[in-house]
C-alpha cells in the first residue's frame, strides 16, 4: 500500500494531503504551522500509516527547508521537486484552480505519478543547498560591489579623472585594489600637483609601504606630470572629500565579503564529489566552479543531456505542428538566471583567451564565423558545454559508484 504525501509549503505554514492509488483520500488538505511541534506532530502521524509512505514537496524558495528537515531527520521518505514538474503535471479537468488545498492535491497526484523515480532528499543535499545559498550571496555583494564602483569611478572623474587606469596590479586575494587605496589618501588632483613633486614622492613612498605595493622609483614623476593635465569639474573641498572615502568604504566591504564568501565557497563545493571534475573543465575556476555546481546541482537527478540545459534554459525551443518545423527558436530560459550568466561568463572566457583545441570554443568560433548573432552562438556554446559538463560528472559518479561497491 502506497501513501502519497504532496505538501504545499509557504511562509508559515504547509497545506498537506495524503492519498492512494485509485485517488483513495486518506486525509483531506489540512494546514502544519512550522513550528517544532506542529511539525513533531505531523512525523508521529505519518510514521503511524500502514504501507509505504512518501512525501513530496516543490523547492519554494526557502520556504520548504525546515518540512524537509524535521521528515528527514526522523527518516522519513521526502523528495524536494522542482515546481516546474508539479505545474506540468496533467489534471483532468477543465477548471482553472490556484489555492494551497489544490496544490497540495497536485503534488501528492505527482508523487504517485512518479513513485518509482522519486529521489530521496539526502545529507549531500544539505551541503549543496548551503552552496546555493553562498552563491545568491555571492551574486547580492557582487551587484553592490559594481554599483559602489560606478559610483566612486563617476565622482572620481569630477576630482581626479582617470585614476582608475593608472595602475594595472591585480586584484588581491582580500579584494583590495591598488588605485582605489590610492584614490582614498589621493582623492584629487590637487592632492598631488599642489604639494610639488618632492612632497609628493615621499607621500606616494608611504603609501605603497603602509599598503604593501612594490615601489617603483619613476612612477611618481609620471602621476606628478599627468596630474598637470587633468582638469577637476569639483574643487577640493572637504565634502567632496567626504562622499569619495565613504564610497571607497563602501567598494571595501563588499569586495571583503565577496572574497570571504568566494573562499567559503570554494571549501564548501571542494567538499562534493564531482569538485575535480568540474574544476578540471577549461574556463572554470574558483569562481564559476563552485557557482556552477550550486545551481546546477546533482546532476545525478537528470536522466539526460536534454534535462540539464532545459533547466538551464539554454535549450532551443520547439515550434512543429503537421508540416510546418520552425527552423530557428528562441532558448526557453526556464531555470536559474544566475546559472545562465555563469555560463555565459564561461563562453566569455573561451572568446578571451581562444583555446584552439578546445571543442567548445571551436564551436563558438564556427557559429561566430557563420554570422550567427551573439546572444545565439553564447548560448549555443553554453549549451555545448553543458552537455559535456553533463558527461563528464555522470562519468566520475558512476565511477565513483562502481569504486563503492567493489570496496563493499
Amino acid at each position: 500500500m502506497y501513501n502519497a504525501v504532496g505538501i504545499d509549503a509557504s511562509k508559515l505554514k504547509s497545506t498537506i494531503t495524503i492519498i492512494q492509488p485509485a485517488g483513495v483520500v486518506i486525509r483531506k488538505p489540512f494546514d502544519v504551522l512550522h513550528t517544532s511541534d506542529e511539525l513533531n506532530t505531523l512525523v508521529t502521524y505519518l510514521k503511524s500509516l500502514v504501507g509505504e509512505t512518501r512525501a513530496v514537496i516543490e523547492c519554494t524558495g526557502r520556504y520548504h527547508e525546515p518540512v524537509v528537515k524535521s521528515l528527514s531527520e526522523a527518516g522519513i521518505f521526502i523528495s524536494a521537486v522542482n515546481p516546474k514538474l508539479i505545474k506540468g503535471q496533467k489534471q483532468n479537468t477543465l477548471r482553472n484552480v490556484k489555492s494551497d488545498p489544490a496544490d497540495a492535491r497536485k503534488i501528492a497526484k505527482y508523487a504517485l505519478d512518479n513513485w518509482a523515480e522519486l529521489r530521496e532528499y539526502s545529507s549531500m543535499d544539505t551541503t549543496r543547498e548551503q552552496l546555493k545559498t553562498l552563491n545568491s550571496q555571492f551574486t547580492f555583494f557582487m551587484k553592490q560591489k559594481v554599483a559602489a564602483k560606478t559610483n566612486l569611478i563617476s565622482l572620481l572623474d569630477n576630482t581626479y579623472p582617470g585614476v582608475n587606469k593608472l595602475f594595472d596590479s591585480p586584484t588581491r586575494d582580500d579584494g583590495s585594489e591598488k588605485w582605489v587605496d590610492y584614490a582614498y589618501s589621493f582623492w584629487h588632483v590637487d592632492c598631488v600637483r599642489k604639494i610639488g613633486l618632492k612632497a609628493f614622492t615621499e607621500r606616494y613612498e608611504a603609501f605603497c609601504k603602509k599598503h604593501h605595493y612594490n615601489y617603483q622609483k619613476n612612477k611618481p614623476a609620471l602621476l606628478f606630470e599627468e596630474s598637470k593635465q587633468l582638469v577637476a569639474v569639483f574643487p577640493k573641498e572637504k565634502s567632496y572629500k567626504l562622499l569619495i572615502q565613504q564610497s571607497i568604504q563602501q567598494l571595501r566591504l563588499a569586495s571583503e565579503h565577496i572574497e570571504i564568501i568566494r573562499k567559503e565557497m570554494n571549501e564548501l563545493a571542494s567538499t562534493l564529489p564531482e569538485y575535480e571534475t568540474v574544476m578540471s573543465m577549461y574556463g572554470v575556476g574558483e569562481t564559476y566552479g563552485p557557482q556552477l555546481i550550486a545551481e546546477i546541482g546533482d546532476v545525478s537527478r537528470f536522466t539526460h543531456r536534454e534535462a540539464i540545459t532545459a533547466f538551464a534554459g539554454v535549450d532551443p525551443g520547439v515550434n512543429e505542428s503537421g508540416q510546418f518545423k520552425q527552423r530557428s527558436n528562441r532558448a526557453s530560459k526556464n531555470g536559474s538566471t544566475r546559472l545562465r550568466k555563469t555560463l555565459f561568463q564561461v563562453m566569455s572566457t573561451y572568446l578571451q583567451n581562444k583555446p584552439v583545441n578546445e571543442p567548445v570554443y571551436q564551436f563558438l568560433d564556427r557559429k561566430r564565423a557563420e554570422g550567427k548573432p551573439y546572444l545565439v552562438y553564447m548560448t549555443a556554446g553554453a549549451n555545448k558545454f553543458l552537455r559535456i559538463y553533463y558527461g563528464k560528472v555522470k562519468e566520475c559518479l558512476r565511477n565513483l559508484e562502481q569504486s563503492q561497491i567493489e570496496e563493499s
